[in-house]
């Protein structure tokens, strides 16, 4: 199974997501900052990356092209409350490999997890 990063500022929607992903045997780091997930990305080099929009120190947009700039191959997935076409467009723009709703359903999530690391777009 694969390591998967959760970033989000909401301590529910952590562990909210690290349920779903451990119940099919991932292994989940969080991150309850930008800066926290900048660090940990660097440090841990996680397969995927669950990332939120809306932080308080670094939005989620400068996250991920920080992601980017040490990774261009980086795999991340934008889960956000901001579902509006413009949004989405510009995480893809960004970089993001895939955009869900939030609360995103658990076989959305766990579907889309599973087709990106298989290298698959969903």
């Amino acid at each position: 199974m694969a390591t998967i990063m959760v970033v989000d500022d909401s301590g529910y929607a952590r562990r909210t997501h690290r349920r779903i992903l451990e119940s099919v045997g991932h292994t989940v780091i969080e991150a309850a900052s930008g800066m926290a997930a900048i660090e940990s990305f660097f440090l841990n080099r996680p397969d995927l990356v669950l990332l939120d929009l809306s932080m308080e120190d670094i939005g989620g947009l400068d996250v991920l092209q920080k992601f980017r700039e040490l990774d261009a191959n980086a795999r991340v997935i934008v889960i956000s409350a901001d579902v509006q076409r413009s949004t989405e467009r510009l995480v893809a723009d960004a970089g993001a490999l895939s955009f869900l709703g939030k609360p995103a359903a658990p076989a959305q999530l766990l579907d889309t997890v599973a087709s990106l690391l298989r290298g698959v777009a969903p």
